[in-house]
């Protein structure tokens, strides 16, 4: 290559500025945690990130209370002045804080350095330090520089120095189990994973043997902690009692500091317990357990949560929200409304208002969450009534330790529903679902779990339990892919509305996919944080007589007729090319353009790409511009 000249690159997404103070192409991000009734704020960070596209003037925000109670408010914008603004809004003048902050280091000059350390400059009170467990990074599974890629991260708890291997098997058969034919696998050039490992400390016991006084060097903490306890592990994770629930972990603080510490290459923060069975929670940090029943599964819904950032479609929860919930039938506030399957099927309201979407006809008559053991003396029992007026209905639970069918009976009102384990499930917990195509008679019914094998007390459990009622094929289509509203019934009996029966992972949790809403909003919360276009290189080439071209070379994410690995759903790049302002017809579709070595002036690509996944793109973001202003001829 020779004679190149005077090349630039810019992105024509690039915001419009403000005139305030002091920006950069890279934007800021703010994250508070805080008490949502005192709005006493818990925690601080702010740090540059690579992109986030579709971001105006005023900046972007959103807040959302975690699982564990808190507010997570979320700002970003191009300006550090305004997020600081932002910043102190919420939680008072900086000089004043006296909680956990996390700052980007700053070099003199008042840029950003490449490394990330935690410091409190400015902030006087504040507890801001935190060491930073020592972090051996490995790649899973990666498919482009973090700057451009949404980056997942695995961090070990409860693994010992001797079980680093095993930890790195678990991450890895997880990250392929979600990404490799299901979930995330039409995603997956957007995606990075790693594996970030640190072992449980060793104990120290001083320890009187026969009057002597003896040091030993107990074995490291493996596994997590339960009752409420935490080990001596890095992020402190552990069980609220002995139950197959939730995993919640002691050490936020050091979990924000270690992928805080790891700049652009950490996005979503996985905390894995080492545990073998079920557990997880969502919220600021995805945790999970590598159970092999579970594990997948746990890890696939909360990353929904996290990543799409929607709320739940099952029965009995409190959040619903997001691209998947519509809380009212009018089809402008139907999130999915382009997606529903019989738009003729929707009627108008009443004197002329605007049209209302069909409902799905299904009532749930009882649901309950015992987290009980059960025992052979006393079964569990409770009754519910029904209106008798719907074609068929569902007993839906979910159980642990009862590994064997002669272990259990489940009834309704005394007959035996012929329940299943499933096979190999040993103690884990496992969902389950018994259909009952007939009509509940009016009136109250009774459903009971007999634990039959008594030397499974103490560990034979019920987790949940619910009934649900539906109207026939004609009041309530269960088809698989049938998009309409389907009611869903919150802890408070209130109800909301989903896109599907049981088609989506956010529902039923052994589901191995997204519904197409989510899908759908997968791709827009990806593609805010990646550019469809890596680069735009210019260059010269000469051949074998000596005579010069002009090259240039346009680097895409590897989508559509680019993947390694081809998938069934119908997807294209289109391209389109303009030199000096004009429309070059001979370029459409080429990643590599061949010009006259003379050629100079502005070459600008445009990048849309089409996916039958995504059917509306209000924020323009499966389309990219780059431009390169060539100054100098090859010749030159």
């Amino acid at each position: 290559m020779k004679g190149g000249g005077a090349l630039f690159t810019l992105s024509l997404l690039a915001p419009v500025f403000s005139d305030a103070a002091e920006l950069t192409l890279r934007p800021f991000e703010l994250n508070v945690i805080r008490d949502p009734e005192s709005l006493q704020c818990k925690h601080v960070a702010l740090r540059e990130i690579p992109r986030y596209r579709g971001v105006h003037d005023e900046g972007y925000q959103r807040s959302k209370i975690l699982d564990t109670g808190e507010e997570r408010v979320q700002y970003i914008s191009f300006d550090k002045d305004l997020v600081w603004m932002h910043a102190e809004g919420l939680c008072g003048r900086r000089e004043s804080w006296d909680f956990h902050t996390l700052l980007q280091d700053e070099t003199p000059s008042g840029r950003v350095s490449d490394q990330i350390v935690l410091q409190s400059a400015n902030i006087p009170g504040s507890t801001a330090h935190t060491d930073i467990p020592p972090l051996d990074i490995e790649p899973l599974i990666t498919s482009g520089d973090s700057n451009n890629r949404v980056d997942l991260v695995f961090f070990a708890d409860g693994y010992t120095e001797y079980e680093k291997d095993k930890f790195i098997e678990d991450a890895l058969r997880l990250a392929e189990d979600i990404s490799g034919n299901q979930t995330f696998y039409t995603v997956k050039p957007l995606l990075n994973f790693w594996a970030a490992f640190t072992p449980s400390k060793e104990v120290m016991n001083i320890v009187l043997l026969f009057l002597h006084e003896i040091t030993l060097t107990l074995p490291a903490q493996s596994g997590i902690g339960s009752g409420g306890k935490p080990k001596e592990t890095p992020f402190g994770l552990y069980r609220d009692g002995t139950e197959l629930r939730a995993v919640y972990y002691s050490k936020p603080e050091v979990a924000r500091a270690a992928c805080f510490s790891l700049g652009d290459q950490c996005d979503f923060p996985i905390l894995m317990g080492n545990d073998p069975l079920y557990g997880g929670l969502g919220g600021e940090f995805t945790v999970i357990t590598p159970s092999f029943a579970n594990g997948a599964l746990v890890l696939r819904h909360e990353l929904g949560h996290s990543v799409i950032d929607v709320g739940e479609e099952y029965d009995g929860g409190f959040a619903y929200f997001g691209v998947n919930a519509a809380h009212n039938r009018t089809l402008t506030d139907v999130p999915w409304a382009h997606w529903l399957t019989n738009a003729s099927a929707h009627t108008h309201g009443h004197d002329h208002a605007e049209p209302l979407a069909r409902v799905e006809r299904s009532v749930m008559p009882m649901q309950a969450y015992p987290w009980t053991l059960l025992n052979t003396s006393t079964p569990w029992s409770t009754t519910f009534n029904s209106s008798g007026t719907y074609a068929w209905h569902l007993v839906r639970f979910s159980l642990s330790g009862l590994p064997e069918q002669d272990d259990l009976r489940v009834e309704l009102d005394g007959k035996d529903l012929g329940w299943v384990p499933r096979k190999d499930i040993g103690v884990d917990r496992w969902h389950y679902d018994i259909k009952l195509n007939r009509t509940l008679k009016g009136g109250e019914h009774k459903v009971q779990f007999v634990l039959k094998n008594k030397t499974r007390e103490g560990e034979a459990q019920l987790c949940s339990v619910e009934v649900l009622e539906f109207g026939d094929e004609s009041e309530f289509v269960s088809t698989p892919g049938h998009y309409s509203l389907y009611p869903t019934f919150s802890d408070k009996n209130e109800t909301s509305y989903r896109p599907t029966n049981e088609d989506c992972l956010m529902r039923i949790v052994t589901t191995p996919n997204f519904c197409k809403a989510c899908t759908e909003g997968l791709w827009y919360a990806l593609l805010r944080h990646v550019d469809l276009i890596e680069d735009l290189q210019a260059g010269c080439e000469q051949d074998d007589s000596g005579k010069w071209a002009r090259t240039l070379e346009l680097n895409l994410v590897p989508l559509a007729h680019l993947r390694d690995s081809p998938i069934d759903v119908e997807e294209s790049y289109t391209i389109t090319w303009m030199k000096d302002g004009h429309l070059v017809k001979d370029f459409a579709n080429k990643t590599k353009l061949v010009d006259d070595g003379d050629a100079v002036g502005s070459y600008v690509a445009h990048v849309q790409y089409t996916t039958e996944e995504v059917r509306v793109d209000k924020d323009g973001l499966l389309a990219s511009t780059a431009a390169n202003f060539v100054a100098t001829s090859c010749k030159a």
